[in-house]
């Protein structure tokens, strides 16, 4: 039977398969855009709501962990969430939750540059070039270290990851690693009592 999504061109035996053309070509990378978009401006939006999933536990800790880390490009700052969470949770165990949601979240980053990559290579900037260039050199060792810095856009290397097509999973486990660090570190900072060393840490 004849491939409804075939066709084949006068004067030669060339067949092409027009559904996979369309998935791989045209409706993924866009589903994909529209999807991390979405969860962008539904994050943004309703992040008060989000912030209160703090109250679960360690749960609550994975959960707003996760949410805060899915938006791309949108800064929320979410550091000093760990101060405090510090103070009422056990500090490793806030590290390994908040990792192990901020690594789930930061997935979309990874997506959005999987997905975008042709619209990536058109309009470059001059940090996003050397991150690229330096996670196809040195790969887990920069995503495990970029995890480490607070204040870092972390959507960057996320975007140039999913570009350049690095494994998902060594990027989720560089993630989690990285990130549980950092965020056990602030708990730690916080149950000891000591003030965020920076005004924009503290709360509203």
């Amino acid at each position: 039977m004849r491939n409804i999504f075939s066709r084949e061109k006068l004067g030669g035996t060339e067949k092409r398969d027009w559904l996979g053309v369309v998935l791989k070509g045209k409706v993924l990378p866009v589903l994909g855009i529209a999807t991390v978009v979405a969860i962008t401006v539904a994050i943004f939006l309703y992040r008060d709501r989000v912030a209160e999933l703090g109250v679960l536990g360690y749960p609550g800790v994975f959960l707003v962990s996760m949410v805060w880390n899915s938006t791309v490009l949108v800064p929320i700052p979410s550091f000093w969430t760990y101060f405090f969470l510090g103070q009422i949770f056990h500090p490793a165990l806030v590290g390994l939750a908040g990792g192990s949601g901020a690594s789930v979240g930061e997935l979309t980053s990874w997506l959005a540059g999987y997905s975008g990559r042709v619209i990536l290579e058109r309009r470059r900037l001059k940090i996003y070039t050397r991150v690229e260039n330096w996670i196809k050199k040195w790969g887990l060792v920069v995503i495990f270290a970029f995890n480490l810095v607070p204040f870092f856009p972390f959507d960057i290397v996320g975007i140039a990851a999913g570009a350049t097509r690095f494994p998902l999973w060594k990027f989720y486990l560089a993630c989690l690693a990285g990130r549980s660090l950092a965020y056990g570190f602030i708990a730690f900072v916080g149950s000891q009592g000591w003030i965020p060393p920076l005004p924009f840490l503290n709360p509203p």
